[in-house]
This record gives structure tokens, sequence and C-alpha cells, in this order.
């Protein structure tokens, strides 16, 4: 294993943010991670383990060390009648490993294609999108504890998932590298196209028959149109999180603004778009220097080339303050600020 020194990370977040860190490394085994962090000269600095850097925003340069999550592999485990069980690195690319089941005929991702990120942030965010979440198909996890240097297995119960959540956003945040995902796959998909675009999609494509493979690659047309591309827009996707509102404020907002954009939930109440909100406060196409809001997506903040991360948290700042003015709705940031 190789220790760098002033290593920038902007090659390691979605951001494209050029902060700069004390130390890098990456490394590829619970065995590795546990020699770097018994390392005298590493281990009372101050420290991240970095994923795919799809969630984040950094805002200052490191002064720690940087351990970087490239643990491979994915292994089918068991099978039932019914689901296969696949373990995955979490250093594996998100997109890929939903491609790979997919060529399987393993269904239950597909409507998570085109996520940008690694397998290991997939239960710490509650990855989802198009009526999809992680906790529909999460088996378990096993995680290293960074200080007790011990392995743990989280189940379902355990993580406490929530709307973009759980438990290592909170309780156990930053005690944990996550090593391995094992997901419950079937082997006889129920396919979901209610949500969004998709159905329309799929008309448009001219599926004739409809599979877990169509499926995804409507999912992916749709985000392809509607979300920049990291690699050409720095962005860590989807900024804010759709707030939850009860039905009294939802009747109240329908009765000001009706046309809001808002789904039911089971429990009563409503979630509100936030990139609807955004928008409609005037933010949509907004840039003020490198930082900005896409033209098409307003749920979306981008650096359009040297943005600092400060300037991104100052400009959603103002979009909270905006949308909680016009709507009495406060957004909630889904980006993790570091």
């Amino acid at each position: 294993m190789r220790v760098s020194e002033n290593v920038s990370l902007r090659p390691y977040n979605t951001f494209a943010i050029d902060a700069t860190a004390r130390y890098f490394a990456a490394f590829h085994s619970r065995e590795q991670l546990e020699t770097l962090l018994l390392d005298p000269q590493y281990a009372t600095l101050p420290r991240i383990i970095l994923g795919g850097g799809s969630n984040i925003l950094l805002t200052k340069d490191f002064d720690g060390i940087v351990l970087k999550n490239e643990i491979k592999g994915i292994t089918s485990v068991r099978e039932d009648d019914d689901f296969v069980y696949v373990k995955a690195g979490a250093g594996e690319n998100w997109h890929q490993f939903v491609q790979d089941c997919i060529a399987k005929g393993l269904g239950g991702l597909e409507n998570l294609s085109l996520i940008p990120g690694n397998v290991g942030a997939s239960p710490m965010q509650n990855i989802g999108a198009y009526g999809v979440e992680i906790k529909d198909t999460f088996e378990q996890l096993e995680a290293f504890h960074l200080h007790d240097r011990e392995i743990r297995l989280f189940d379902k119960d355990a993580c406490a998932f929530g709307y973009r959540e759980s438990v290592f956003k909170h309780q156990f945040k930053d005690q944990f590298a996550i090593l391995n995902v094992t997901y419950r796959l079937s082997q006889k998909p129920v396919f979901n196209t209610s949500y969004g675009a998709i159905e329309q999609e799929l008309e448009r494509m001219g599926a004739k028959e409809l599979s877990i493979r169509s499926i995804s690659q409507a999912v992916i047309n749709i985000r392809s149109s509607k979300l920049p591309n990291p690699a050409e827009i720095g962005n860590a996707g989807s900024f804010f999180k759709n707030p939850e509102v009860t039905a009294e404020t939802h009747a109240s907002l329908k009765l000001a603004f009706p046309n809001i954009v808002a789904y039911p939930l089971a429990n009563g109440h409503f979630k509100l778009a936030a990139g609807w909100l955004i928008e409609q406060a005037g933010w949509k196409g907004y840039r003020d220097g490198d930082a900005g809001v896409h033209e098409r997506q307003a749920l979306v903040l981008v650096n359009y080339g040297r943005a600092e991360g400060e300037q991104i948290v100052e400009l959603s700042w103002k979009i909270v303050e905006s949308v909680k003015e016009k709507f009495g709705v406060v957004l909630e940031r889904e980006v993790n600020i570091i």
C-alpha cells in the first residue's frame, strides 16, 4: 500500500471540488485498512473513508488521511427457488454492479440504474429512485469498526433505513467502513414501472416486451436526459431531499399552488417534489460564477469548473431560504458536507 501526501481530491469527488488531502491511500481489503489504522504515523489523524465520492461536498482541505475503499468482488452466496443472494464489495461501481445483475437475469435493482457512486454507499444513503429503495432488496452487510477493529454484521433492522437515511448517517456516523453488501435479488422479477416517466419512456423506446433490461434502459434514458453527467459537469445528483409534509399542509399548499407536485405516502403524509419547489422559486438555471443550479433539473447543484465547496454551500442556503419564504417548507440537504 502506498500512502501519498498532499493529494488533490478533485478526481475522487463527483462535484470535482479541488480540495487537498494531507495523506491519501487506497485499501483493497479489511486487512489493508487495519494496517493503515494501526500505523502510528496515521493512527491519531482525522480520517475520511471515501467511496465513489458521489454524495459529498468538500469545503476545505483535509488535514488528515483519506482512505479510499477499493474492495471489489461480486459473488452469489446462496439461492432458493425465488431469490439469489449476491454479495458485492463496497468498492464496486454501483451502476456496473446493477448491469451485472441484470445480465444474470436477477431483478430488483433495475430502477436504480445509472445512480453514481459505489456499492458501499447504497445502504448508507438507502439510495432510491423511480419507486425503489435499497431497503427493498437489502439482505445484510459487513462493516469494520474503525476503533474496535471488529467486523460486525448488520441486517435490515439494524440499519434502521429511512428516506435517504440509515444508522450510518446518525448513531454510527464515521464509526464504520462498509466492506461488502448482500442483496436479495429475484429470479422471478416483479416489474415496477408506475413511477415517474418509465411507462412513457418504454412506449417511446418501442419496447415490445417488458423486462428488467428494458426498464433499466428506460431509467438510463430518463436520467441521461434530465441529469448532468458528473464526468462533464461536477455534481452530486440530487442535492436536497424531497420534503415530507402532513396532509393538512399539503392541502393548504394545493390551494395556494394548484400545480404543486406531490406524492401520497403510506403514513397519510405527502412527499413534495423538491425540484419543483426550487424551480418555482426561480432557481432553475441560475449561475453565479462556476456555482449554479442545473438548467434541466433544479434539484441538482453544479460546479461548472472551478467553484469552491463553500460557494455551493452558500448557494444551497440561499435556495433553502427562498423555498421556505415562498412555500413555508424547509428543504434538507441530501449531500454530506465535509
